[in-house]
């Protein structure tokens, strides 16, 4: 692949990931790949990121290879958001997103994300992690959040990006990991395809 194609496969319907990687000047062609996403026991929430992410990539590029699609890198990532041990995926129901909106009030929780890059034979992983301080929050304030369904399609019922921004005292990490798909670690990834970013 020569340095100046900007063409890559995308494993994941994020419209934060595609946003990100359409920032760094990437063309993207969206692969549908489902996979599996239960917890196994005794899995902490970096290896199970680390898993969902080169699970995702081998899924999408199952569907590349069998739709006869051109070879070029493809990208996957998987965030989940951890506290005192416990992985906290998307919620089930606003019940779901209020406890574990209720968890991380007053308190740091993390936020993982690991992206995975296939080509070939070659498949390689980087990881995020991120401490993640939220203010104490009030009964009303979560109510009014999960009111406005922002919680539903997003790990630990939260959007760092969106609404829930004036929830976060502060971070240590990356904030793009935080909403999905941290740049530096993305970047550092593709140029081992051979991508030149910016």
């Amino acid at each position: 692949m020569s340095t100046n194609d900007t063409r890559i496969y995308l494993a994941s319907g994020s419209p934060r990931r595609r946003e990100i990687l359409e920032q760094l000047g990437l063309h993207l062609e969206r692969i549908h790949a489902d996979i599996d996403e239960t917890v196994r026991p005794g899995e902490d929430a970096v290896a199970y990121t680390e898993r969902l992410a080169r699970e995702k990539a081998e899924a999408g590029w199952r569907v590349v290879s069998s739709c006869g699609l051109p070879e070029r890198p493809l990208l996957a990532a998987d965030t989940t958001v951890t506290q005192d041990g416990e992985i906290f995926g998307k919620p089930e129901n606003a019940d779901d997103a209020r406890r574990m909106l209720r968890a991380f009030s007053g308190r740091s929780h993390q936020a993982i994300t690991s992206v995975a890059v296939r080509d070939g034979g070659r498949l390689l992983v980087k990881t995020s992690v991120t401490d993640v301080f939220f203010k104490p929050l009030s009964d009303a304030e979560i109510e009014r959040y999960i009111d406005s369904g922002e919680p539903f399609d997003k790990a630990g019922a939260y959007g760092i990006q969106g609404k829930a921004g004036v929830f976060i005292e502060h971070i240590e990490g990356s904030y793009t990991g935080v909403m999905g798909l941290p740049v530096h670690e993305t970047a550092l990834l593709l140029a081992e395809f051979g991508f030149e970013l910016p």
